[in-house]
């Protein structure tokens, strides 16, 4: 998957791309199927919110099949090395669940403010690249883009240690305000399967999900290889240290995972 020259303008610009529908229906419920599986198991990089359900699951390409396969798929690997031109390699992988009636906020924060500050990080040449699991609407908690906000670079934030289970340098109201009313507020909706990439320096949030749908997405967070981290203050599963490149699969591989579990059943 090549992006073309009015797409490349458009991120740009705005700081982010949406495609609704680029992984097709059997894809997506194969990776959400895959979702619960994880959510289930009793391991470190599971965190879960204060009600017991899932917020998130680290590293899940490391212990699940699906979730390995489609952090080498060329949909997503491809534009990525093409925007940051050159390869890339995974800082970090995140599973989100934002789980109907329980799913908590997402405070307002650029990725990479935390990635500079925690990880050192030297410069913005990363970015994440997401895949909605379940149908996003504007009742289960969309995510909350400032288009144009990743044009500021790194913007002021305070370190937020209370509001939800994962600490974030979190932007306060009035800048989050000023930003807005600058670059307005978009929240991309679209049915399971559908993809989003955005810059790591556009400021984005997202609200709790009170509504009876899950709403489930996956992240990669991908860097140039060249501007790998260079401190080890986390986890290594929440900040990667494997700063080789990723090698993409075939366009097919989910698909043939798809087959593989047909099979087996039969």
């Amino acid at each position: 998957m090549q992006l073309t020259d009015q797409q490349l303008v458009d991120f740009d610009k705005d700081g982010y791309l949406f495609f609704p529908g680029k992984f097709t229906p059997d894809e997506a419920a194969l990776l959400k199927q895959e979702a619960n599986a994880v959510y289930a198991m009793d391991r470190k990089e599971v965190w879960r919110e204060s009600s017991g359900v899932a917020r998130t699951a680290f590293a899940a390409h490391r212990y699940n099949e699906g979730f390995k396969r489609l952090g080498a798929h060329p949909r997503l690997i491809k534009p990525v090395e093409q925007v940051l031109d050159g390869p890339i390699y995974m800082h970090q992988y995140k599973v989100n669940a934002k789980a109907a009636f329980d799913g908590d906020v997402w405070q307002w924060h650029q990725d990479y403010g935390t990635w500079k500050r925690d990880d050192e990080m030297p410069e913005p040449r990363a970015m994440n690249i997401a895949v909605f699991l379940d149908d996003v609407t504007a009742a289960n908690g969309p995510l909350l883009f400032i288009p144009g906000s990743h044009k500021l670079g790194v913007v002021e934030a305070g370190h937020d240690l209370q509001t939800t289970s994962y600490p974030l340098w979190t932007l306060g109201r009035d800048k989050v305000t000023e930003l807005a009313e600058r670059g307005g507020c978009v929240a991309p909706t679209g049915p399971a399967g559908s993809m989003l990439m955005f810059s790591s320096l556009l400021v984005h949030a997202s609200p709790a999900n009170i509504s009876p749908f899950d709403r489930t997405i996956v992240y990669l967070s991908l860097c140039h290889i060249d501007n790998h981290i260079r401190a080890f203050n986390r986890e290594e599963w929440i900040a990667h240290r494997d700063f080789d490149a990723i090698q993409a699969m075939e366009d097919d591989c989910l698909t043939e995972l798809i087959a593989e579990r047909q099979q087996a059943a039969e």
